[in-house]
């Protein structure tokens, strides 16, 4: 676990203090910069020390065969894995003759600081070469979100004490040597130098190098252009090879002067252009950064995010950790999906080649939720990307011998990568977890254009998999069997009540879109009778319930199955290193949130008083083998009244990087759990749901936050929810018109310009004592001992 110390704790801003090279890894994954089309690992300038060089296009991959045991039909036969493509990032320092490294001389001080608010990572150095030459850098960096296709390096180096030779080595580098991606040998081979080199260009102040994929075929382009600045004169060359290129320059600096070099990085990738329109785009992309300078892009930096920041800062008081760590999450979700445009927002985002780079139900399911409340367009652009692979989830659902569409489990571009089919072809409440993200946009944005352009023929297709898959009984009831829900210790059960109630909120979604829409809905072939099916298997739905215990049963039969001996059986962590899937499939104990999710997604559906029993029963059988369920904890725990353990799991949550509790931040940020970390406290803390198509508040904060205020976007109007333990003011921050109409515990109010909505907390006594969490599995605090985990 990391501690503070690594990460001092400050409001918007993450900062190292001192270089820990025994955890440049998880560094590399916290000070990684993208804009959801570039991503930066957080490597040092001069490249070494690394653990996992990075530098990322969003859906630029290379195929790979996907190894069985034992084949079958309709397994998928090729992977796809984020490539790391030609780095930009690198510049090295020689002092005199001899290199800037952190490990040899003496290095005084080195510090990198993540500013939250303009975007940028600065790092600041001040070192004594082994032959005394003593020298400070300063670097800047950034992912531009205002060009979508620039990043940038601003690198200063200044004497200090006598006159030195500074030469600066500014490089392009494809196929850097990366970890072992796979203990199979044949995937291993085929990451191997995955770039084969096409086109070198030399330009007036760098170079261009195109690459292609050797089995993806897609290709690459690459380009950097410098500005330089120097006390005196200086010489610079460009030096280009078929997979390297090197920009020098060379000074000689006194004591005091500088040399400043600013680095424009340019990236584009394409299945279909030409090498000479690619080579192009990145040409003029570079000309319009330099035509910006430096300043222009840093300055254009900081009004996006303050554009951001308005809609999108969460306040908390009382809670310093939790307030730094909200805001590294906002900030980096907010870099997976800004200019992603129609590509997947991956699990990791662009921060490190965890889960080989692919997206999963993650973005629909919990990063979704979060954008579309604040920064829509790029909700809509992830949306319009799921639409982009409909044909192949068509043909996949075909495969399956299922109508519609059956989206992928794990995927870059579309095909389904996931080679373990009780985990991922089964977990088909993955397409209704798409069709709730589709409505909820429109729901909460106002907006029915991506409705009509993309939505309804999702929901349709949606829809109709569901029709196709489940089936009624002979007393009327509808029925999904084999299918697992989000536990995944829970493979292949029949009626999850997650997977159940999901699929009927699709149908129901499907039918009311193709009534909004019925000549839409004609042209997609949709038949009068289909609604009316939807309509009547979402009203029949079946979901468990054991009377007895008085408790939803997860899947049916669950809550029959015999325990998990956790005081016996605790033989490491996460369980499914551990123990055999053959244990974890027939015994009651639980990976991640699943019944709980369901009723954290499906509010409507459970009572007050069985949402209590729900939350009480499955705590005690939740081992949080995913940075998923943390989140959904907080919100379920925070709504029957366990506050303080909701504060837990909002820790736990938002943390799960900066403090890396799950032991793998090395591979790239858990976005799903820092958007939850969110969703723990505007939907735990500040009660938000959405109900009748408007927003729901119900603000009770648990001791440690002594207040709380967030801000949203709804139906085009800018929210503002304070709250303490005594009071809720509601206001918006719009033009003299504008109003909107929400509930606010329970209670029609309407919210108008220049006016404050103002109540008292409605507290909230818990049905039941707060729940205990098995053995060892207690949500962590600051200061407590780390765990490792899975996901």
């Amino acid at each position: 676990m990391i501690g503070a110390a690594v990460f001092p704790v400050e409001p918007w801003q993450v900062r190292e203090p001192a270089l820990a090279t025994h955890r440049l890894a998880q560094s590399e994954s916290v000070f990684a910069l993208a804009n959801g089309h570039i991503g930066l690992r957080g490597n040092l300038d001069e490249g070494e020390p690394h653990v996992i060089a990075g530098t990322y296009l969003n859906s630029f991959y290379e195929q790979r065969p996907l190894p069985y045991p034992e084949g079958g039909y309709g397994y998928p036969e090729q992977g796809q894995t984020v490539v790391n493509v030609t780095d930009g990032k690198l510049i090295r320092l020689m002092v005199d003759d001899e290199p800037f490294h952190v490990a040899h001389g003496r290095l005084l001080t080195h510090e990198r600081v993540l500013d939250l608010r303009d975007g940028l990572l600065r790092r600041t150095v001040d070192w004594v070469s082994p032959a005394g030459r003593r020298v400070r850098i300063r670097s800047s960096r950034l992912v531009s979100f205002a060009q979508r296709a620039i990043a940038a390096v601003d690198y200063e180096v200044e004497a200090v004490d006598r006159e030195v030779r500074i030469t600066v080595q500014s490089a392009l580098v494809a196929d850097e040597e990366q970890p072992q991606p796979s203990a199979d040998p044949r995937v291993a081979a085929a990451l191997e130098h995955p770039l084969i080199a096409v086109v070198q260009d030399t330009e007036q102040h760098g170079a261009v190098l195109l690459h292609r994929a050797r089995a993806s075929g897609l290709l690459l382009a690459a380009g950097m252009d410098h500005a330089v600045t120097a006390a005196g004169g200086f010489d610079e060359e460009t030096d280009v090879r078929a997979d390297w290129a090197r920009t020098t320059v060379v000074t000689v600096l006194r004591p005091g002067e500088r040399l400043r070099i600013t680095k424009f990085l340019g990236y584009a990738w394409s299945s279909s252009r030409s090498p000479q329109a690619l080579r192009d785009q990145v040409a003029g992309a570079l000309t319009g950064a330099h035509y910006a300078g430096w300043d222009g892009l840093a300055d254009d930096q900081r009004a996006y995010l303050d554009d951001f920041w308005d809609a999108a800062d969460v306040e908390i008081d009382g809670d310093p950790v939790l307030q730094q760590a909200v805001r590294f999450g906002l900030f980096h979700v907010l870099q997976a999906g800004a200019r992603a445009e129609r590509r997947a927002v991956a699990a990791k985002g662009l921060t490190g080649p965890g889960y080989d780079g692919h997206a999963f139900w993650d973005t629909e399911g919990f990063v979704l939720p979060l954008l579309t409340y604040v920064a829509p367009h790029a909700a809509a652009d992830a949306l319009r990307w799921r639409h982009s692979i409909l044909d192949q989830a068509r043909r996949r659902a075909r495969t399956l011998g299922l109508a519609g569409a059956a989206f992928p489990w794990r995927t870059i571009h579309g095909e389904e990568c996931s080679a373990y089919w009780p985990a991922g072809t089964a977990a088909l409440h993955l397409n209704a977890v798409i069709a709730r993200a589709v409505e909820r946009y429109r729901t909460i944005t106002g907006d029915d254009a991506l409705e009509a352009e993309c939505g309804l023929e999702i929901l349709v297709e949606t829809a109709r998999l569901w029709v196709s898959h489940g089936h009624h009984d002979a007393g009327g009831a509808w029925h999904v069997d084999g299918v697992t829900g989000p536990d995944e210790y829970s493979g292949v059960a029949d009626d999850n009540v997650f997977t159940n109630l999901m699929a009927a909120r699709n149908l129901r979604a499907a039918a009311d879109a193709c009534a909004r829409r019925p000549e839409a809905a004609a042209a997609l072939g949709v038949r009068p009778d289909e609604p009316r099916a939807w309509r009547t298997a979402a009203a029949a739905v079946h979901v468990p319930y054991d009377e007895r215990l008085g408790v939803h049963a997860q899947a049916a039969g669950f809550t029959r199955y015999a325990p998990w001996a956790f005081a016996a059986e605790h033989p490491g962590e996460p369980l499914m290193l551990h123990a055999p899937y053959f244990q974890l499939y027939r015994r009651q104990v639980v990976k991640q949130a699943d019944l709980v999710l369901a009723m954290h997604w499906c509010p409507e559906d459970f009572t007050a008083a069985q949402k209590a029993r729900n939350v009480d029963y499955y705590e005690r059988i939740t081992v949080r083998d995913s940075s998923l369920s943390a989140c959904t904890q907080a919100v379920l725990c925070a709504e029957v009244g366990h506050l303080e353990l909701a504060h837990d799991y909002a820790w736990e949550a938002a943390l799960v990087d900066l403090r890396d509790l799950h032991a793998n931040t090395r591979d790239g940020l858990h976005l799903a759990s820092l958007a939850g970390a969110w969703s723990a406290i505007v939907e735990g803390f500040g009660g938000l749901r959405e109900h009748d198509g408007g927003p729901a508040l119900a603000p009770r904060l648990p001791a440690g936050i002594t207040g709380l205020r967030f801000r949203l976007r709804h139906s085009g109007r800018r929210l503002l929810v304070e709250a303490d333990h005594d009071t809720v003011r509601v206001s918006l921050r719009d033009g003299d018109d504008a109003r909107l109409a929400l509930r606010l515990y329970g209670e029609e109010v309407e919210v108008t310009a220049g006016a404050v909505v103002e109540r008292p907390v409605v507290p909230l006594e818990p049905l039941l004592p707060p729940p205990t969490q098995p053995p060892g599995y207690a949500p962590e605090r600051a200061g407590a001992a780390g765990r490792t985990g899975s996901s």
